[in-house]
Parts: C-alpha cells; structure tokens; sequence
C-alpha cells in the first residue's frame, strides 16, 4: 500500500501517510492516485491546487466555502511545519463544533484530508513555510466564510507555548480578524 490511512476523533476526517523512498540521492514519494486513495475512502475528484508561503507565526483560518461551493481539501506542507485546524461544522454530525488538530510538516510529509463541512485554518511554525493544498471545488469569493481563530467556544489550543510562538506576535491578515464567532455561525444558520 502507497499510502496509510489514520483515523482520527472525528468521523470521515484522516491524516494520509505516504510510503517514502529514500537513499543517498534524497527521497521520492507519490503525494495523490485517484485509485489509492479510493481505497482509502476519498473519493473526491480535486479540481484546484493551492500554494501559499508564510513567514513563522502567521495565522491563517478558520476557512470554509459555503453551500454548493463547499470544498472538501486534502492539505500537506512542502516546507516548514504547521499546526493544522480542522473544525466540525456539520449540523448533524456527533463531533459539531469539535477540532482536530495535527502537525505537518516537511519531514513527517504527513496529509491531511478535511471533508466537505469543515472550516480549516493553520499556525505556521517556521519561517517561510510552503503549504499545499487540493480542492474539490473551485473558490468563489461570494461563498467565503470564516470563524475567529481565538473564538471561546471552539477553545482551540493553538499550543503557542509549545512552539515557542507569542501570541502577540501573530501575523494575521485583516479579513480572518474580522471573522465571526462560532455563536454567530450558529445563529445565522439556525443551529441551536
């Protein structure tokens, strides 16, 4: 098997091993096969990919298209390291309003696949790291949505004191600090 499957404490929601080649030269890995990954149970059909670069404590998230645009993302970094988010937003599920987090970085080259439902966002944990990520939707601007990544109710542990970080110190952009809390996601979808 091309690949090792991980669950984790939210349903549908995996971390993806790779099996990695590697001597003297460097090392080899396939990162995506539509047939393993079928085995796998990810069935998605990825239409874009997404680059970014980001200098140390830059913060990005909580993410998520809604309605039709939705989009199901299978993440992993290139370089550097992050601590990587993924919340429950789905209404009926067991796990609504519950997180998952993960360290990925270049040399675990661990993935990430975070379903359809979920808002997602990540700490990067070393200057200029490179993160990557599939798409099973295209964007669109009209469909983004975001949840305030210190938001009390979620209580998500970004393990600042663990990487060293200053919270202080984070670099966020202007738009994730004007995302909502998760009690106005709620109420705007009804959700009790």
């Amino acid at each position: 098997m091309k690949f090792k499957k991980i669950e984790t404490s939210i349903k549908d929601l995996i971390i993806i091993e790779p099996q990695i080649f590697e001597d003297t030269r460097g090392f080899f890995l396939e990162s995506y096969n539509y047939n393993d990954f079928k085995e796998l149970g990810v069935e998605n059909i990825f239409v874009q990919d997404n680059h970014s670069k980001s200098l140390r404590g830059v913060l990005r998230g909580l993410h998520f298209q809604k309605g039709k645009h939705s989009q199901a993302k299978l993440v992993r970094v290139l370089k550097g390291a992050v601590l990587d988010i993924a919340i429950d937003l789905r209404e009926n599920s067991e796990t609504f309003g519950k997180y998952f987090a993960v360290e990925l970085n270049e040399k675990n080259k661990k993935m990430f696949f975070i379903p359809k439902g979920f808002a997602h966002g990540f700490l990067t944990l070393e200057d200029n790291t490179e993160f990557f990520y599939k798409c099973d939707n295209f964007y669109n601007p009209q469909s983004e949505a975001g949840i305030i990544w210190d938001d009390s109710d979620l209580n998500i542990d970004w393990n600042f004191e663990k990487y060293n970080i200053d919270e202080s110190e984070l670099i966020i952009s202007e738009k994730d600090k004007k995302n909502i809390s998760f009690k106005e996601y709620k109420k705007i979808n009804n959700i009790k």
